[in-house]
Protein backbone atom coordinates (compact mmCIF):
# COMPACT_ATOMS: atom_id res chain seq x y z
CA UNK A 1 0.00 0.00 0.00
CA UNK A 2 2.98 2.56 0.71
CA UNK A 3 4.13 1.74 -2.70
CA UNK A 4 1.46 2.52 -4.36
CA UNK A 5 0.85 5.56 -2.19
CA UNK A 6 4.44 6.71 -3.15
CA UNK A 7 4.04 6.16 -6.80
CA UNK A 8 0.72 8.08 -6.91
CA UNK A 9 1.48 11.02 -4.97
CA UNK A 10 4.61 11.29 -7.60
CA UNK A 11 1.87 11.61 -10.78
CA UNK A 12 0.33 14.20 -8.67
CA UNK A 13 3.20 16.32 -8.41
CA UNK A 14 4.53 15.54 -11.96
CA UNK A 15 1.48 16.96 -13.04
CA UNK A 16 1.33 19.95 -11.03
CA UNK A 17 5.31 20.92 -12.12
CA UNK A 18 4.48 20.29 -15.47
CA UNK A 19 0.84 22.10 -16.70
CA UNK A 20 0.58 22.98 -20.20
CA UNK A 21 -0.38 26.14 -21.07
CA UNK A 22 -3.00 26.85 -18.54
CA UNK A 23 -2.93 24.04 -16.00
CA UNK A 24 -3.36 21.31 -18.13
CA UNK A 25 -1.52 18.14 -16.76
CA UNK A 26 0.06 16.31 -19.51
CA UNK A 27 3.81 15.09 -18.47
CA UNK A 28 3.74 12.73 -15.54
CA UNK A 29 4.68 9.37 -14.16
CA UNK A 30 3.18 7.69 -17.85
CA UNK A 31 6.15 9.61 -19.64
CA UNK A 32 8.32 7.29 -17.22
CA UNK A 33 7.55 4.77 -19.42
CA UNK A 34 6.97 6.26 -22.78
CA UNK A 35 9.86 8.93 -23.48
CA UNK A 36 8.67 12.03 -25.72
CA UNK A 37 12.48 13.47 -25.39
CA UNK A 38 12.50 15.16 -28.89
CA UNK A 39 16.19 16.82 -28.63
CA UNK A 40 19.44 16.56 -27.37
CA UNK A 41 19.10 16.02 -23.22
CA UNK A 42 20.77 19.29 -21.70
CA UNK A 43 22.02 18.77 -18.42
CA UNK A 44 19.32 19.27 -15.33
CA UNK A 45 22.19 21.76 -13.90
CA UNK A 46 21.95 23.79 -17.39
CA UNK A 47 18.35 24.64 -16.50
CA UNK A 48 18.89 25.20 -12.72
CA UNK A 49 20.45 27.49 -10.69
CA UNK A 50 20.52 27.86 -7.04
CA UNK A 51 17.64 25.04 -6.39
CA UNK A 52 15.48 26.98 -9.13
CA UNK A 53 14.29 24.57 -12.68
CA UNK A 54 12.39 26.89 -15.38
CA UNK A 55 10.15 25.69 -17.34
CA UNK A 56 8.52 27.31 -20.43
CA UNK A 57 4.75 26.57 -20.75
CA UNK A 58 4.03 27.76 -24.82
CA UNK A 59 0.24 28.00 -25.82
CA UNK A 60 0.47 28.40 -29.80
CA UNK A 61 -2.14 29.35 -32.27
CA UNK A 62 -0.96 26.93 -34.76
CA UNK A 63 -3.33 25.11 -36.90
CA UNK A 64 -2.49 21.94 -39.56
CA UNK A 65 -0.66 22.19 -42.03
CA UNK A 66 1.04 25.30 -40.69
CA UNK A 67 4.72 25.48 -40.49
CA UNK A 68 5.07 28.76 -38.67
CA UNK A 69 2.95 29.65 -35.61
CA UNK A 70 2.81 32.38 -33.05
CA UNK A 71 3.17 31.17 -28.69
CA UNK A 72 0.27 33.35 -27.40
CA UNK A 73 0.45 32.19 -24.23
CA UNK A 74 4.01 31.85 -22.52
CA UNK A 75 4.52 30.86 -18.91
CA UNK A 76 7.51 30.37 -17.01
CA UNK A 77 6.97 27.46 -14.59
CA UNK A 78 9.34 27.50 -11.55
CA UNK A 79 10.16 25.06 -9.19
CA UNK A 80 12.15 26.61 -6.25
CA UNK A 81 13.36 23.85 -3.74
CA UNK A 82 15.08 26.25 -1.62
CA UNK A 83 12.26 28.51 -0.92
CA UNK A 84 9.90 25.41 -0.97
CA UNK A 85 7.54 27.05 -3.65
CA UNK A 86 6.16 26.78 -7.18
CA UNK A 87 5.48 29.82 -9.54
CA UNK A 88 4.03 30.36 -12.67
CA UNK A 89 4.84 33.73 -13.97
CA UNK A 90 3.19 34.81 -17.09
CA UNK A 91 5.19 37.02 -20.08
CA UNK A 92 2.91 39.21 -22.02
CA UNK A 93 2.99 38.39 -25.55
CA UNK A 94 2.79 41.87 -26.54
CA UNK A 95 5.93 43.06 -24.99
CA UNK A 96 8.27 44.70 -27.42
CA UNK A 97 11.52 42.82 -27.44
CA UNK A 98 15.02 42.62 -29.54
CA UNK A 99 14.65 39.18 -30.91
CA UNK A 100 17.88 37.85 -32.37
CA UNK A 101 19.11 38.40 -35.72
CA UNK A 102 15.72 40.02 -36.48
CA UNK A 103 15.48 43.42 -34.88
CA UNK A 104 12.52 44.55 -32.83
CA UNK A 105 9.23 43.07 -32.29
CA UNK A 106 6.95 41.40 -30.28
CA UNK A 107 8.04 38.36 -27.47
CA UNK A 108 5.41 36.24 -29.48
CA UNK A 109 7.22 36.44 -32.68
CA UNK A 110 10.41 34.98 -31.48
CA UNK A 111 8.58 31.59 -31.38
CA UNK A 112 7.03 32.26 -35.14
CA UNK A 113 10.80 33.17 -36.46
CA UNK A 114 12.67 30.30 -35.07
CA UNK A 115 10.41 27.79 -32.43
CA UNK A 116 11.58 27.59 -28.94
CA UNK A 117 15.28 27.96 -29.62
CA UNK A 118 14.80 31.38 -31.04
CA UNK A 119 12.36 32.63 -28.15
CA UNK A 120 14.70 30.95 -25.53
CA UNK A 121 17.34 33.22 -26.94
CA UNK A 122 14.79 36.51 -26.90
CA UNK A 123 13.85 35.39 -22.77
CA UNK A 124 17.67 35.24 -22.19
CA UNK A 125 18.84 38.74 -24.21
CA UNK A 126 15.97 40.91 -22.52
CA UNK A 127 15.51 39.37 -19.35
CA UNK A 128 18.23 37.85 -18.51
CA UNK A 129 16.55 34.17 -17.95
CA UNK A 130 18.14 30.93 -19.09
CA UNK A 131 15.81 28.31 -20.41
CA UNK A 132 16.63 25.12 -21.89
CA UNK A 133 12.96 23.14 -21.49
CA UNK A 134 9.54 23.57 -22.36
CA UNK A 135 5.98 21.72 -23.04
CA UNK A 136 3.88 22.67 -25.71
CA UNK A 137 0.39 22.79 -27.04
CA UNK A 138 -1.71 24.50 -29.59
CA UNK A 139 -5.09 25.36 -29.09
CA UNK A 140 -6.86 22.29 -30.67
CA UNK A 141 -5.30 20.34 -29.02
CA UNK A 142 -5.70 21.39 -25.80
CA UNK A 143 -9.21 21.20 -26.44
CA UNK A 144 -9.24 17.94 -26.46
CA UNK A 145 -7.07 18.13 -23.31
CA UNK A 146 -10.04 19.90 -21.24
CA UNK A 147 -12.54 17.76 -22.27
CA UNK A 148 -10.66 14.53 -21.59
CA UNK A 149 -10.56 15.96 -18.10
CA UNK A 150 -14.03 16.72 -17.89
CA UNK A 151 -13.81 20.52 -18.18
CA UNK A 152 -12.38 23.25 -15.51
CA UNK A 153 -14.16 25.26 -13.54
CA UNK A 154 -13.80 29.46 -13.32
CA UNK A 155 -15.46 32.35 -12.62
CA UNK A 156 -17.20 33.83 -15.07
CA UNK A 157 -17.87 37.60 -14.72
CA UNK A 158 -20.44 39.57 -16.04
CA UNK A 159 -18.53 41.72 -18.86
CA UNK A 160 -16.72 38.45 -20.07
CA UNK A 161 -20.10 36.81 -20.57
CA UNK A 162 -20.59 38.36 -23.85
CA UNK A 163 -17.63 38.17 -24.97
CA UNK A 164 -16.67 34.52 -24.50
CA UNK A 165 -19.86 33.56 -26.27
CA UNK A 166 -19.28 35.29 -29.10
CA UNK A 167 -15.87 33.55 -29.44
CA UNK A 168 -17.29 29.94 -28.74
CA UNK A 169 -19.30 29.32 -32.14
CA UNK A 170 -15.43 29.69 -33.94
CA UNK A 171 -13.73 27.11 -31.00
CA UNK A 172 -16.73 24.84 -31.42
CA UNK A 173 -16.24 24.89 -35.24
CA UNK A 174 -12.79 24.18 -34.88
CA UNK A 175 -12.72 21.52 -32.30
CA UNK A 176 -11.83 17.83 -33.52
CA UNK A 177 -13.21 16.17 -30.03
CA UNK A 178 -15.71 13.50 -30.80
CA UNK A 179 -17.93 13.88 -28.28
CA UNK A 180 -18.10 17.47 -28.21
CA UNK A 181 -22.14 17.18 -28.16
CA UNK A 182 -24.38 20.10 -29.71
CA UNK A 183 -22.82 24.04 -29.14
CA UNK A 184 -23.60 25.27 -25.93
CA UNK A 185 -23.47 28.83 -25.12
CA UNK A 186 -22.89 30.27 -21.37
CA UNK A 187 -26.26 30.84 -19.73
CA UNK A 188 -25.39 32.74 -16.94
CA UNK A 189 -22.37 34.60 -15.37
CA UNK A 190 -20.50 33.27 -11.70
CA UNK A 191 -18.01 30.05 -10.90
CA UNK A 192 -19.37 27.03 -13.40
CA UNK A 193 -17.46 24.40 -15.38
CA UNK A 194 -16.51 25.08 -18.82
CA UNK A 195 -15.85 22.56 -21.93
CA UNK A 196 -13.02 22.16 -24.29
CA UNK A 197 -14.72 24.63 -26.49
CA UNK A 198 -16.20 26.96 -24.40
CA UNK A 199 -12.58 26.92 -21.94
CA UNK A 200 -10.66 28.16 -24.73
CA UNK A 201 -13.29 31.06 -25.75
CA UNK A 202 -12.75 31.69 -22.34
CA UNK A 203 -8.77 32.78 -22.36
CA UNK A 204 -8.86 33.96 -26.08
CA UNK A 205 -11.22 37.34 -24.52
CA UNK A 206 -9.46 40.16 -25.34
CA UNK A 207 -11.09 43.45 -26.03
CA UNK A 208 -13.68 43.07 -23.10
CA UNK A 209 -11.02 44.44 -21.32
CA UNK A 210 -7.07 43.86 -22.00
CA UNK A 211 -4.55 41.11 -22.65
CA UNK A 212 -2.78 41.92 -19.17
CA UNK A 213 -6.55 39.99 -17.96
CA UNK A 214 -6.21 37.35 -20.30
CA UNK A 215 -2.78 36.29 -18.96
CA UNK A 216 -5.37 36.70 -15.53
CA UNK A 217 -7.78 34.07 -17.10
CA UNK A 218 -5.16 31.85 -18.17
CA UNK A 219 -3.69 31.83 -14.96
CA UNK A 220 -7.08 31.06 -13.05
CA UNK A 221 -7.47 28.12 -15.38
CA UNK A 222 -4.40 26.47 -13.71
CA UNK A 223 -5.38 27.13 -10.43
CA UNK A 224 -8.81 25.56 -11.18
CA UNK A 225 -6.84 22.57 -12.76
CA UNK A 226 -4.52 22.88 -9.03
CA UNK A 227 -7.32 22.56 -6.72
CA UNK A 228 -8.96 18.82 -8.36
CA UNK A 229 -5.72 17.54 -9.86
CA UNK A 230 -6.06 14.80 -7.67
CA UNK A 231 -8.73 13.23 -8.92
CA UNK A 232 -7.92 13.73 -12.52
CA UNK A 233 -4.74 11.27 -12.42
CA UNK A 234 -5.03 8.01 -13.31
CA UNK A 235 -3.27 5.90 -15.82
CA UNK A 236 -6.27 5.77 -18.58
CA UNK A 237 -6.62 9.68 -18.44
CA UNK A 238 -2.97 10.55 -18.54
CA UNK A 239 -2.46 7.94 -21.68
CA UNK A 240 -5.21 9.56 -23.75
CA UNK A 241 -3.31 13.17 -23.00
CA UNK A 242 -0.30 11.48 -24.27
CA UNK A 243 -0.53 12.54 -28.09
CA UNK A 244 -1.66 15.91 -27.36
CA UNK A 245 1.87 17.91 -26.57
CA UNK A 246 5.64 17.95 -27.18
CA UNK A 247 8.18 18.46 -24.60
CA UNK A 248 11.85 17.95 -24.92
CA UNK A 249 12.17 16.86 -21.16
CA UNK A 250 13.56 13.42 -20.72
CA UNK A 251 11.81 10.65 -18.42
CA UNK A 252 14.87 11.20 -15.74
CA UNK A 253 14.33 14.84 -15.18
CA UNK A 254 10.58 14.24 -14.65
CA UNK A 255 11.29 11.54 -11.98
CA UNK A 256 13.97 13.70 -10.08
CA UNK A 257 11.43 16.96 -10.55
CA UNK A 258 8.71 14.98 -9.07
CA UNK A 259 10.82 13.56 -6.21
CA UNK A 260 12.40 17.49 -5.64
CA UNK A 261 8.81 18.38 -5.18
CA UNK A 262 7.09 16.26 -3.42
CA UNK A 263 9.83 15.28 -0.68
CA UNK A 264 9.87 19.80 -0.27
CA UNK A 265 6.26 20.28 0.19
CA UNK A 266 6.50 23.16 -2.62
CA UNK A 267 3.44 21.94 -3.90
CA UNK A 268 1.62 23.16 -1.18
CA UNK A 269 3.41 26.89 -2.04
CA UNK A 270 2.05 28.24 -5.28
CA UNK A 271 2.35 31.63 -6.38
CA UNK A 272 1.28 33.73 -9.96
CA UNK A 273 3.12 36.53 -11.48
CA UNK A 274 2.94 38.63 -14.70
CA UNK A 275 5.36 40.82 -16.69
CA UNK A 276 6.18 43.62 -17.78
CA UNK A 277 4.72 45.38 -14.52
CA UNK A 278 1.33 46.80 -15.72
CA UNK A 279 1.22 49.92 -13.65
CA UNK A 280 1.37 52.72 -16.00
CA UNK A 281 4.80 53.52 -14.76
CA UNK A 282 7.38 50.80 -15.42
CA UNK A 283 5.33 50.02 -18.81
CA UNK A 284 3.85 52.10 -21.61
CA UNK A 285 1.24 50.78 -23.89
CA UNK A 286 -0.10 51.33 -27.34
CA UNK A 287 0.81 51.76 -31.25
CA UNK A 288 4.27 51.63 -31.78
CA UNK A 289 6.24 52.20 -35.02
CA UNK A 290 6.00 49.20 -37.28
CA UNK A 291 5.30 46.92 -34.50
CA UNK A 292 1.57 46.99 -33.66
CA UNK A 293 0.27 47.49 -30.67
CA UNK A 294 3.07 46.64 -27.89
CA UNK A 295 3.94 47.04 -24.12
CA UNK A 296 6.90 49.40 -23.68
CA UNK A 297 8.51 48.66 -20.57
CA UNK A 298 10.95 49.87 -17.57
CA UNK A 299 14.16 47.57 -18.65
CA UNK A 300 15.13 48.10 -15.16
CA UNK A 301 12.11 46.66 -13.49
CA UNK A 302 13.12 43.44 -14.97
CA UNK A 303 14.81 42.80 -11.85
CA UNK A 304 11.18 42.42 -10.40
CA UNK A 305 11.05 39.61 -12.60
CA UNK A 306 13.96 37.72 -11.79
CA UNK A 307 13.75 38.39 -7.77
CA UNK A 308 10.40 36.74 -7.73
CA UNK A 309 11.40 34.23 -9.91
CA UNK A 310 15.09 33.18 -8.05
CA UNK A 311 14.71 34.94 -4.56
CA UNK A 312 11.06 34.72 -3.82
CA UNK A 313 10.25 38.12 -4.02
CA UNK A 314 6.64 38.98 -4.17
CA UNK A 315 6.44 41.55 -7.07
CA UNK A 316 4.27 43.62 -5.73
CA UNK A 317 6.45 44.36 -2.20
CA UNK A 318 10.15 44.38 -4.54
CA UNK A 319 11.63 47.55 -3.04
CA UNK A 320 12.61 48.68 -6.79
CA UNK A 321 8.79 49.41 -7.67
CA UNK A 322 9.02 52.56 -4.45
CA UNK A 323 11.57 54.31 -6.30
CA UNK A 324 10.60 55.84 -9.75
CA UNK A 325 14.07 57.74 -10.12
CA UNK A 326 15.52 54.53 -12.71
CA UNK A 327 12.47 54.11 -14.96
CA UNK A 328 13.67 53.56 -18.63
CA UNK A 329 11.03 52.59 -21.17
CA UNK A 330 12.70 50.35 -24.13
CA UNK A 331 11.99 52.93 -26.80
Amino acid sequence: MAKTQKNFNLKTITIVLLLLLIGIPCITFWALQNNKSSSTDNSSSQNTSNNITNILLLGTDGRDKEDAFRSDCMIIATLDMKNKSIKFTSLARDTYVDIPEFGKGKLNEAYFWGKQDLLFKTIKNNFGIELYKYIQVDFDNLMNIIFILGGVEVNVEQHELEAVNNLIPATYESCTYENKGDMKLLGSTGVQKLNGYQAIAYTRIRYSDNAINRDSRQREVLMSVLKDIKSKANDKTLKELDPYYSTNITSSEILNLSANAYSSGAVNNVKQGQFPIIDNVHVKGGTYKDAGWVWLYDVNSVCVLKDFIFKDIDMKDNDYLKDNSKIELNY
